[in-house]
């Protein structure tokens, strides 16, 4: 096998904690049926907020996930992350014993976007009512969106490169790609991926500036991305985290590759400037094809990014047609997260679990809630579509302007 060959990055184990399920086959089972469970914010403190509707995870009990060290000293966002952690390296058979016996070898990326806003939000309240002697320590670090990396890597005893990717909504991509490039620079294992938890009441206030967000009280209306009722996005807690490694290093321990990060690209185009995307993200789609070796017509299925917002959903269904020529109107669309919300940074990595999940069973997953679709898409609505899928592309924006698209290919392409 050649040197290049034994560096490619697969993924061998996925975890993910999602409004729709907490654990990979839950939320497989969900996303692939198209339900939706958008529904009213209930968390304390938001009630008299205009944002009405999220994605919110309510089966999830931190402390059956983390131990209570680590809890007290960590947000809802880094707890969602070491769950998903653990779960993915449970999946790709990497036992305690194996990555203690070579700590260097693992190392952790995460993206977040805003970090702890639930704790830091309880602490200033203390500070605010009773004074700085009722401050947590923990404070100090619990908010920090580069937490998850260090609570994960300090929770396994993982000492090999870690880092957190501050790129927007598309630093979700990023950081599988950072994975990636750290993999061909001979880390054997990355744990990597991105999860928040923006459903606070402090979280919720700040994300009443983004004009993209939508106001709209009706969870079967408040997120339709690509139709003419467009009207925004709404937000979700949640995310996933794969373990990506080496393929010489699972082949040789005898684990599945599920999947090959074959190529990745970014580009920048500003805040909010939604007609210049286009551009941006169709120049992210070449990039990520060209570091693949992939063609256009090879892409067997697009996840977009679907923000709901009618000019930006134009410059998506154009770039994507840019990029890939003529099979930008045929291939199949869909973006799943219309039926859990748009998770920020966690966004496009549970687009990616959900990408290599089509890819293994065949199955790609239908659009929640959209029906109307007024773009030259082939959006998959409805119900799920049955296809083979080789190949997936997930693209992700974010509202500050970053532009990413990552190719996917089947895990049996790490034979080729």
């Amino acid at each position: 096998m050649s040197e290049p060959l034994q560096r490619r990055p697969v993924v061998t184990g996925i975890g993910v904690v999602a409004p729709n399920g907490a654990g990979t086959e839950t939320f497989w089972k969900s996303t692939r049926e198209g339900i939706s469970v958008l529904d009213r914010v209930t968390r304390e403190g938001c009630e008299h907020l205009p944002l009405r509707v999220a994605g919110q995870i309510r089966d999830f009990d931190p402390s059956a996930a983390v131990e209570e060290r680590y809890l007290v000293q960590t947000d809802r966002f880094t707890h969602f992350a070491m769950a998903a952690a653990d779960q993915a390296l449970e999946d790709a058979g990497l036992s305690r014993a194996e990555t203690d016996a070579a700590p260097y070898s693992v190392g952790v990326v995460t993206a977040a976007g805003s970090g702890g806003g639930e704790f830091g939000q309880r602490e200033l309240q203390q500070l605010w009512s009773k004074g700085s002697r009722h401050v947590g320590p923990y404070q100090s670090i619990a908010w920090f969106y580069a937490a998850s990396t260090g609570q994960i890597s300090i929770r396994r005893g993982f000492k090999g490169p870690c880092s957190v990717v501050a790129a927007d909504e598309a630093g979700g991509l990023d950081a599988l790609a950072h994975a990636a490039r750290a993999v061909r620079r001979g880390t054997d294992v990355i744990v990597a991926g991105a999860t928040e938890a923006p459903i606070a009441p402090y979280s919720l206030v700040c994300q009443l500036g983004y004009e993209e967000l939508s106001t709209v009280d009706d969870p079967t209306r408040a997120y339709r991305p690509f139709t003419s009722a467009a009207c925004g996005f709404v937000p979700a807690e949640g995310g996933a985290m794969m373990v990506v490694e080496a393929a010489g290093t699972a082949r040789a321990r005898g684990a599945r590759a599920r999947a090959v990060l074959a190529g990745h690209a970014a580009t920048f185009t500003g805040a909010s400037r939604w007609a210049e995307s286009r551009e941006g993200l169709a120049q992210a789609v070449r990039g990520a094809l060209e570091e693949a070796g992939c063609a256009p017509e090879e892409i067997d299925v697009v996840f977009a990014d679907a923000l709901g917002v009618p000019e930006a959903d134009r410059a998506e269904a154009l770039a994507i047609v840019d990029a890939l020529g003529p099979h930008g109107t045929r291939v199949p669309v869909t973006a799943p997260k219309t039926g859990i919300g748009r998770g920020y940074c966690a966004a496009p990595l549970t687009d990616a679990a959900a990408a290599v999940l089509t890819m293994e069973h065949g199955l790609i997953p239908p659009t929640p809630n959209v029906f109307d679709v007024c773009h030259d898409l082939d959006l998959v609505t409805g119900r799920a579509r049955t296809a083979e899928v080789r190949t997936a592309l997930v693209l992700s924006r974010g509202l500050m302007g970053s532009n990413s698209a990552l190719v996917l290919r089947h895990g049996a392409a790490d034979a080729s």
